[in-house]
């Protein structure tokens, strides 16, 4: 099947059309500069993962250098009990990136379409989905709701296909990231299992008296409720005035990041709330900004938490920093747009409900 850039033009024309009937993402703060998001979609939820269920593994965003990260994950979701199905351009490479935008795309759009297939996994992030997006079927992909997981760049895949299919994807590990014990906890649980988990940080003292590392800071304290959106801050922060992002209305909104100055993460910021997006959020996680560390001759740079404090304190919602989302060795598996409880003072998130069917 050839998939061309129609289904991509009727999708956001349709979008378009909705966006100005619902109104822009800042309405609610006044219009600043917002931006108009896809119609807001009944949720639907993937089927839940079982033993024998084959899982494809794609490489829509950068190339893979290491062959053994493919073997990696294959034997890794072997041992859980899946099989794997390699998408056909797993290995090859363009520059940076992992093949052609077409050839990458095709392997999403076949991964989807093939009724063996129960779970599209990204075998790494990097760079590259965004450029997928004017190749994807999203009237294709909503028919056939599967899982969808990955993280980092993946962020520009996993909303796109919750915004304009209407199901459930997931923010978690890539298929070569490390598949240690918390990893997999939380992939059962969640995917497998289908539990209404509820996520927080280990606590482990270890050696020291009390904990010091995987600590939150509350920012501003208390409970909230609302639909689970987020992902990387640098990816999300392109894709606005795009059509492509969920509606943030009562969000949960959680974002990460890794090796961006401070003074990147403030202008991101900036560019969340000019949009409103940040004051359309019921809560606002904020994960590990890993190596974001000013460079040289930043003499008197804000740090992250001055950054965090100018930004999110001002919202007057329940806020924490230092969740377990971003690129860290142990991650949560975050379900887009399932209803969650946070509390801000315990670091806690709460599913309200399964994210799988």
């Amino acid at each position: 099947m050839s998939y061309t850039r129609r289904g991509f033009v009727r999708q956001s024309v349709a979008a378009t059309v909705a966006a100005g009937l619902t109104g822009a993402v800042g309405a609610r703060a006044a219009g600043q500069g917002a931006s108009r998001p896809a119609a807001r979609t009944r949720l639907r939820k993937p089927r839940r993962l079982r033993t024998g269920d084959t899982v494809g593994i794609v490489d829509p965003a950068s190339a893979t250098w290491d062959p053994v990260d493919v073997d990696v994950a294959v034997e890794s979701l072997a041992v859980l009990g899946f099989k794997a199905k390699l998408g056909t351009h797993l290995l090859d490479r363009r520059g940076y990136l992992a093949g052609t935008d077409e050839d990458r795309a095709a392997d999403v759009m076949a991964m989807f379409t093939d009724p063996a297939v129960s779970a599209v996994h990204a075998l790494r992030g990097g760079w590259g989905c965004a450029r997928l997006l004017p190749h994807l079927d999203f009237e294709v992909i909503a028919q056939h709701p599967k899982v969808l997981l990955g993280y980092s760049d993946i962020t520009a895949l996993i909303l796109p296909v919750f915004a304009k299919c209407g199901f459930v994807t997931f923010h978690g590990i890539n298929g070569a990231s490390s598949w240690n014990r918390f990893n997999v906890d939380w992939f059962r649980r969640v995917l497998i299992q289908g539990e209404a988990v509820t996520m927080t940080n280990p606590r482990d003292a270890g050696d020291a008296l009390v904990p010091t590392e995987n600590r939150i800071r509350t920012l501003t304290p208390g409970i909230a409720r609302g639909r689970l959106i987020g992902g990387n801050l640098t990816v999300l922060t392109t894709m606005i005035g795009s059509g492509l992002l969920p509606d943030f209305t009562d969000a949960v909104l959680f974002i990460e990041d890794v090796q961006e100055a401070p003074y990147r993460i403030d202008r991101m910021l900036m560019q969340l709330q000019l949009a409103g997006v940040l004051g359309q959020a019921r809560a606002v996680i904020w994960g590990r900004c890993s190596k974001c560390l000013p460079g040289e001759d930043s003499y008197g740079s804000l740090t992250i938490g001055d950054i965090l404090d100018d930004y999110l304190k001002p919202l007057g919602v329940p806020a924490w920093e230092g969740a377990q989302i971003g690129h860290i060795d142990r991650q949560f598996l975050m379900p887009i747009g399932v209803p969650a409880e946070v509390d801000a003072t315990r670091g806690t998130i709460r599913l309200l409900e399964a994210a799988v069917a």
